[in-house]
């Protein structure tokens, strides 16, 4: 059964709540706007975040303060090493005077999980959150114990190349919406951190701005907008033109293309949009699909990175026609 479209004043409280969230995380992240937009996405369309950089460039606070802005449960991982998978998901604990077993939950049942260099875990605690999140549930000696709502797991990673990390399997990789750079900030930008934090921390200032239940009514409320035949064949041909490029060993699976049109439906309703355009999809386009590649031999001997290839095929699929049939109603303009 078809639901309508979310009306003007559904579409109007999204945009006022999301313009909130980003004030409270560009007050702490100056100088990256996109970055702060395409986060917001994700949490709407109900994904999961990889931020991917050096350290120090703010990977870690972008995550506190995505989870100070939202009044819910935090769960705060530090993947080293020698962590254990029932460290993420918790234990059963035998207590002598019951005669009887407690679960004790860990830290991914929380609203929001902050998972701090993913990539130095071991392959095995890494695929302990496949389950979690995928399927919003956690498996414990046989026993499934279903997690929040909203979920969102919000994963740091340094490059593969840096001492002492592994790199992410594909179906780890393949569980992420969208991988974001933080990258270095301009200098302008710069000069305004070292004023913010001269004296306090700016994250010992952030207040929650909204909270879990209000968040999960936007998620429902995003997942209505309308997306036209030809946008979803638009992100379709994607998809297929990145299993058919020469320069990749592996394309992008159906699941990509799922949560491609999620978050583009997530970045129409930040704009007061009750439908998708091409544009959301193609501005998407290499956070969602690039880390889920991987290049032929040849692509990685002449350094031409999955972000590329990305860009050529985005660059190359003939975009869709217009058609008449989706809704024209628009509140705002992208800014």
């Amino acid at each position: 059964m078809l639901q309508a479209v979310p009306s003007s004043s559904e579409l109007d409280h999204l945009v006022a709540t999301t313009d909130r969230m980003r004030d409270s995380l560009e007050s702490v992240i100056t100088g990256r706007p996109e970055l702060v937009r395409v986060t917001l996405a994700v949490l709407l369309a109900e994904g999961h975040l990889l931020l991917e950089d050096v350290p120090g460039v703010g990977k870690t606070t972008l995550a506190k303060a995505l989870a100070r802005s939202i009044d819910c449960t935090v769960g705060r991982i530090q993947f080293t090493p020698d962590l254990l998978p029932s460290d993420l998901t918790g234990v059963n604990i035998y207590r002598s005077q019951t005669h009887e077993f407690e679960f004790r939950p860990g830290p991914v049942f929380a609203h929001v999980v902050i998972g701090d260099e993913i990539n130095r875990a071991s392959p095995k605690t890494q695929s302990a959150l496949l389950e979690c999140m995928q399927e919003a549930q956690a498996t414990v000696d046989g026993h499934t114990y279903p997690l929040p709502r909203p979920f969102l797991v919000v994963a740091t990673q340094n490059p593969v190349e840096m001492e002492g990390t592994y790199p992410l399997p594909e179906a780890q990789r393949d569980r992420f919406m969208a991988r974001l750079t933080v990258g270095y900030p301009s200098v302008e930008s710069e000069l305004d951190m070292l004023d913010l934090q001269d004296v306090a921390d700016p994250l010992g200032h952030l207040r929650p701005v909204t909270d879990a239940a209000t968040v999960a009514a936007l998620i429902d409320t995003t997942r209505r907008l309308f997306a036209s035949p030809s946008v979803k064949r638009y992100v379709v041909d994607l998809v297929t033109a990145t299993r058919q490029d020469p320069g990749l060993r592996l394309g992008a699976s159906p699941r990509a293309a799922i949560q491609l049109l999620r978050v583009a439906k997530a970045l129409a309703a930040m704009d007061g949009r009750d439908h998708v355009l091409p544009d959301d999809v193609q501005r998407l386009a290499v956070p969602v699909l690039a880390h889920r590649l991987l290049p032929s031999t040849e692509s990685r001997l002449s350094g031409r990175s999955t972000t590329e290839i990305v860009e050529d095929v985005v660059a190359r699929t003939a975009l869709p026609v217009p058609t008449t049939a989706a809704p024209q109603r628009t509140r705002r303009t992208a800014g």
